[in-house]
């Protein structure tokens, strides 16, 4: 209660200072360019300020559960849950497909949709974290297979990741939110089977000023169905 109280303090005193409402948002950096920009921007339009906070998930869910965050972009698993207090509602905005990223001479490179069977004996660039959502889904799509992925290096640096395996470190499971522009070194494919995704969410505090939050819910799944149709135009 005395959080929620420090929070609503500081809400008027910005009110009183700015004119305007601050909406405090967490996101991780690959949901930050492609979805938030274009909604922040919409948002300055209505006259709702932003305090931008950037992290990995981890961060950002105790951002919400601490009360420091008044909504956050996440990202989980289908069938995850977050964890997250009844205060806190989720507003799913898309699924993100996780794609193969092959060096060019990569046996597969040559195949459409690569089966992970195929896979078996290769050397994998994963998270920094071995519990990361996507690392935890291709462990589990691996197994079905009979067996592990083998993780040669780690970094939470999508950039990284792709050089690594341009360079032909290895390969690497990566969300097509991620992938940026296209390279001439990389070559990319969706798996055989099963077709792996993390969804991406917004997850608001209930205490959130209406309006604000259903502007932001608004504008971002706009751009997250603007991103889908271009994905499928693709």
């Amino acid at each position: 209660m005395l959080e929620r109280l420090r929070q609503a303090e500081l809400e008027v005193r910005s009110l009183a200072e700015r004119g305007t409402r601050t909406l405090h948002i967490g996101t991780f950096p690959t949901a930050g360019a492609l979805l938030l920009a274009p909604a922040v921007k919409r948002l300055h339009r209505q006259g709702v300020h932003i305090s931008l906070t950037e992290g990995e998930l981890p961060l950002l869910l105790r951002g919400l559960r601490a009360r420091e965050l008044d909504a956050a972009l996440v990202f989980s698993q289908p069938g995850d849950r977050l964890d997250l207090e009844e205060d806190v509602e989720v507003h799913p905005l898309l699924a993100d497909p996780l794609l193969l990223v092959m060096p060019q001479d990569h046996p597969c490179a040559s195949l459409d949709r690569v089966p992970l069977a195929e896979l078996r004996d290769t050397a994998w660039v994963g998270a920094a974290d071995p519990h990361d959502p996507c690392d935890r889904v291709l462990a589990w799509a691996c197994g079905q297979e009979g067996y592990e992925p083998l993780h040669v290096m780690r970094t939470d640096d999508y950039a990284v990741v792709q050089g690594l395996v341009a360079a032909g470190t290895g390969v690497a499971l990566v969300p097509r939110l991620a992938l940026g522009h296209h390279r001439p070194d990389l070559v990319v494919r969706p798996l055989d089977r099963p077709d792996l995704a993390r969804e991406i969410s917004v997850a608001l505090l209930r205490s959130t000023s209406a309006g604000a939050a259903q502007e932001l819910i608004a504008a971002l799944l706009e751009q997250a169905a603007l991103i889908t149709q271009r994905w499928a135009a693709t």
